[in-house]
C-alpha cells in the first residue's frame, strides 16, 4: 500500500517538473535566457509550482512513515 502510494506520488512529482516551463533547456540552465532570476510566477504556473511542493512534502512524509513503520 506505502509502496504504491510512493510510486503514485512519484510519477505526479515527475509530471508536475515536467510541465513548468520556466528556463527550459540548457541554455536556461546556464544562463543564457536574458531576464532576471526571479519572476512573479501567475495563474496557472502557481498552481502547478505550489502542488508540486505539496506532493514532494507528501513524498516525504510517507517515505518518512514507511521508514519508522518498517515497511518493505
Amino acid at each position: 500500500m506505502i509502496g504504491s502510494i510512493q510510486i503514485i506520488l512519484s510519477i505526479v512529482i515527475m509530471i508536475l517538473i515536467l510541465i513548468q516551463e520556466r528556463s527550459s533547456g540548457m541554455s536556461g540552465l546556464l544562463g543564457g535566457e536574458g531576464i532576471g532570476f526571479y519572476q512573479a510566477r501567475r495563474g496557472a504556473e502557481k498552481i502547478i509550482f505550489y502542488t508540486t511542493i505539496v506532493c514532494i512534502v507528501a513524498f516525504v512524509a510517507v517515505s518518512l512513515y514507511a521508514i519508522s513503520a518498517g515497511v518493505h
